[in-house]
């Protein structure tokens, strides 16, 4: 059965060249891919038609967003990395074979919870799931994903975002 890449920026930072003809992207990456190199490759594999850039419907779009509210990885993704996310959810779903390849950690982290195959260019990939909470430095109270502050509302110290890992 032939594999469907879904690539990330990174993918092209980190030297990736396609060879199969089945590459999709989403087009917000490409704000994403700065460097000259990486840019000559990406255009040159859209020019050729190796790599398709596909814009993803609203709907995968709140179904990565209600995946990644859960796992907490909402406060760590990009909107091109939720739309990454979201394509390779969408490709399954048409019955094909993904595997998405990208060096971010939390794309990872979030494919990893959704099943989706994955692997990284110059990186070896995460071996566990990891949630993330808001948490205050100093009264170690939790916080909600979308609370909008930075300062605790009980004793005004720092918020930061924990790592927990998820067992399975």
């Amino acid at each position: 059965m032939e594999i469907y890449y879904v690539l990330d920026a990174s993918a092209f930072i980190n030297g990736f060249k396609p060879t199969s003809k089945y590459n999709y992207t989403v087009p917000e990456i490409t704000a994403e891919i700065k460097d000259f190199e990486s840019r000559l490759v990406y255009d040159s594999v859209v020019d050729e038609g190796i790599l398709i850039v596909q814009d993803v419907t609203e709907e995968y779009i709140d179904k990565t967003d209600e995946i990644i509210a859960k796992s907490g990885d909402v406060l760590r993704l990009s909107i091109p990395d939720k739309k990454i996310i979201a394509l390779a959810l969408m490709l399954r779903d048409e019955n094909r074979n993904v595997k998405v390849i990208s060096d971010d950690y939390t794309i990872q982290n979030t494919l990893k919870i959704m099943d989706i195959p994955y692997s990284g260019i110059i990186t070896e990939g995460i071996k566990e799931i990891y949630n993330w909470k808001k948490v205050c430095q100093g009264c170690k109270k939790e916080f909600e994903e979308d609370y909008p502050f930075d300062d605790c509302d009980v004793c005004g110290s720092k918020i930061f975002k924990k790592r927990i890992r998820v067992s399975r």
